[in-house]
């Protein structure tokens, strides 16, 4: 009989999704950050699924890489206390952040100089979200 499949801790997959975000947003292949590490891709593909759990001097360098402080791979980890904004449970977040969509969604948005150009922006995908709820109705 073999071993059951040992389940990823909630943290460690959390933590894999926030490289994977940080990554992708810095337009970094798997690849490149593996090389800056000195590992393969595959062990990256680990890190970023929660199968491998990251120690701690590979998270700093991962940070430093990534060029954000290590406290950004735990913002809103799950069984964290926060005061407001997404919490553990808002996956759909997280998973949009990942995609492709969002990334160059953020890409963009972050791109535009102009306040009063990225809050019409934000009230036109408010106005369109409420007519798909009420289209779904």
């Amino acid at each position: 009989m073999s071993a059951p499949k040992k389940i990823p801790a909630p943290t460690d997959v959390y933590v894999g999704s926030r490289i994977r975000l940080r990554r992708n947003m810095l337009g970094l292949s798997q690849e490149k950050l593996g090389e800056q590490l000195g590992i393969t891709f595959q062990q990256i593909q680990k890190y970023e699924k929660g199968t491998n759990r990251v120690g701690a001097s590979r998270l700093q360098a991962i940070s430093e890489i990534l060029d954000v402080p290590v406290s950004y791979f735990f913002e809103e980890a799950p069984g964290t206390r926060t005061s407001e904004g997404f919490h553990e449970g808002d996956n759909n977040f997280m998973d949009f952040c990942s995609s492709n969509e969002g990334i160059q969604l953020l890409r963009a948005f972050t791109n535009i100089k102009d306040p009063k150009v990225r809050r019409k922006i934000i009230d036109l995908a408010k106005a369109l979200s409420e007519d798909e709820k009420s289209n779904s109705l």
